[in-house]
């Protein structure tokens, strides 16, 4: 059996490498490194791929979420609801720019934004939610857009693990993740369902007013060299993660249906065993199973485990060669950096509890069926003693 990894990039690479080695080679040999001609191939084919009017790539993903924020004109003070159980760069951009972060509660069977406790957290000074498509699956996006509607609110989708998505509204349209509210945010981070050699981001938005701004804000404000007509950054992604993600970029689908794949046997697994709970998804009609599937792209996939030590168990995998992951050990509103007293404990119930709850096990393209039954047969072994 091959090495296990928590996510094999060299795998992947192998597959593709006919395709990369020659991209990255045309852009050292043009030395167009900074908004070459692959930068501009790659945004066109995402804007086709995702049916988006405007993908404007950036450096990496927590500068998309900064620089969308930045776009839309927010103001220090201005409070912005988001998820508590999510990572950190979500609230961390929302406090560079000065704004208030609002964290609320999630799911507990989906792990996304609880659309109640969004409406509970609204106050005048409320000015945007970001919804975070957890783990690649959308939040309640029906429920978003109509609370954004009738509060005028914006909408800000960080869609750093769910790219390639759908969702499917309730009249049954289906969008991709990340192009349903104001604004959508992704990363590029190796690890992600597409993910380049280092690091990078993009932007997403049908806005043509919002999408000049932000075409600035990348570029240090400059939409003529030497003329600055807005406050910007230096966050642009370079020409050789452009190509890199070009090359992928074809095969994400391919990529996402193997992950779902796995997610179905990794599941099927564990059928009966009270002790774990799988993932479950926003599609009722098929939660996840069937081969259809949409709805979550798996970037991760993460049990939840009842009755038994987590933390023993992620132990026992790592002694038998099973990487995993806890994602997220600590909730946001008790990181150092984000306490604030106006948080109470009895409004993050579910989030306290799946903290101590949830591994995520290996997640990747490459993942075959020995891998699979040796990985859910240790933990089947672990829980029965």
């Amino acid at each position: 059996m091959k090495k296990i990894q928590m996510v094999d990039l060299k795998g992947q690479y192998n597959d593709i490498k006919d395709v990369v080695n020659p991209s990255i080679q045309e852009v050292i040999e043009t030395a167009a490194f900074i908004n070459g001609p692959k930068v501009h191939q790659f945004q066109k084919n995402l804007e086709a791929y995702l049916g988006v009017k405007h993908v404007i790539p950036c450096a990496n993903g927590t500068d998309a979420l900064q620089i969308a924020m930045m776009g839309l004109g927010l103001k220090p003070g201005d409070e912005v609801i988001t998820a508590d159980f999510t990572f950190a760069a979500t609230v961390e951009v929302i406090a560079l720019l000065q704004l208030t972060p609002v964290l609320v509660d999630v799911n507990e069977d989906d792990f996304n934004i609880n659309i109640e406790a969004i409406k509970k957290a609204i106050t005048p000074k409320t000015k945007a939610i970001v919804p975070v498509h957890l783990f690649g699956q959308c939040a309640n996006m029906d429920a978003i857009m109509e609370i954004a509607e009738a509060n005028n609110l914006l909408v800000i989708e960080d869609n750093a693990q769910a790219i390639g998505a759908y969702y499917t509204y309730k009249n049954g349209k289906k969008v991709k993740a990340g192009t349903i509210g104001n604004v959508g945010a992704t990363s590029f981070f190796p690890s992600k369902n597409l993910g380049c050699y280092g690091d990078g981001g993009a932007i997403f938005t049908n806005d043509d007013d919002l999408a000049h701004t932000i075409r600035g804000i990348v570029n240090h404000g400059m939409y003529e060299r030497y003329h600055h007509d807005v406050v910007g950054v230096n966050s642009r992604l370079d020409s050789i993660q452009a190509a890199v993600l070009d090359a992928k970029l074809p095969h994400l689908d391919s990529y996402n249906k193997s992950r779902q794949a796995a997610a179905r046997k990794y599941s099927k697994a564990f059928e009966g065993i009270d002790s774990i709970i799988t993932p479950k998804t926003v599609s009722k009609s098929c939660n996840g199973i069937c081969d259809n599937c949409d709805c979550h792209v798996f970037h991760q996939y993460t049990l939840r485990v009842k009755g038994i030590d987590r933390d023993a168990l992620a132990k026992h995998l790592n002694e038998k060669g099973i990487p995993c992951g806890v994602y997220y050990p600590i909730p946001l509103h008790k990181q150092k950096a984000y306490l604030d007293e106006r948080y109470e404990e009895v409004d993050f119930e579910i989030t306290n509890k799946l903290v101590k709850e949830v591994i995520s096990l290996p997640m990747h393209t490459e993942l075959d069926d020995e891998q699979i039954e040796f990985i859910t047969s240790t933990i089947i072994e672990f829980i029965n003693g």
